[in-house]
């Protein structure tokens, strides 16, 4: 039996096509948790916010980007992304659809955060939806943006309010980071709760000042 099944995802005035898992008890060809192949309310919040969101000249990463909904909005808007996950079969999602939406591949790179890739270098603009999900993810995020981000990098996140972007944001704090917190909403049909978009940017003189 087929464990997969298809969406339609309106993103501004663009329709969206994802392939997507059609039980999160189920996943097929691996025994790792289901989470990433599911479209979550956050990742629609951050695919909407990337769809108004200035990224000309930036060199953008995704993380746990899972179907890779954001990084499709920003590939439809031309921009330099490239996407990255650990699960997997997130590449094989975020392959299958591209194609599905007619675009070229998107650069994907396997990121364990726990694990440096000095091969993927710095960024202007990092996003993830839902990825602050445990106790020490708030940590261990932290020094995932510290490793890849741009001395002037941006960083936005959504998050449904799980109880662990406080470390989060203390952590970007002391690394030179100032951000805000935004409530913009979604509605589904499984999930009715408010998103928190979290945002933060540094400058060079803000990282002179900033604990190692």
């Amino acid at each position: 039996m087929d464990s997969t099944c298809k969406l339609t995802v309106n993103v501004g005035t663009h329709v969206f096509r994802l392939r997507a898992l059609s039980d999160l008890n189920r996943c097929a060809d691996t025994a790792q948790p289901s989470q990433f192949g599911h479209l979550w309310p956050s990742a629609r919040v951050l695919a909407e916010t990337m769809n108004g969101f200035a990224v000309a000249g930036l060199r953008v990463l995704e993380i746990g980007c899972g179907l890779g909904l954001p990084s499709l909005v920003l590939k439809k808007r031309g921009a330099d992304i490239t996407a990255s996950d650990h699960h997997p079969l997130a590449e094989a999602f975020l392959a299958y659809n591209t194609a599905l939406n007619g675009m070229d591949r998107i650069a994907y790179r396997d990121i364990t955060w726990a694990v440096p890739d000095p091969d993927a270098g710095q960024f202007d603009l990092i996003i993830g939806s839902d990825v602050l999900r445990e106790g020490d993810d708030g940590a261990r995020l932290s020094r995932l943006v510290l490793r890849h981000a741009a001395p002037n990098a941006e960083i936005v996140i959504t998050d449904p309010g799980r109880g662990v972007s406080a470390p989060f944001t203390r952590a970007m704090q002391a690394q030179g980071f100032a951000g805000n917190v935004l409530r913009p909403s979604i509605d589904d049909q499984d999930f009715r709760f408010r998103i928190r978009l979290l945002k933060f940017r540094r400058s060079p003189e803000r990282v002179a000042r900033a604990v190692p």
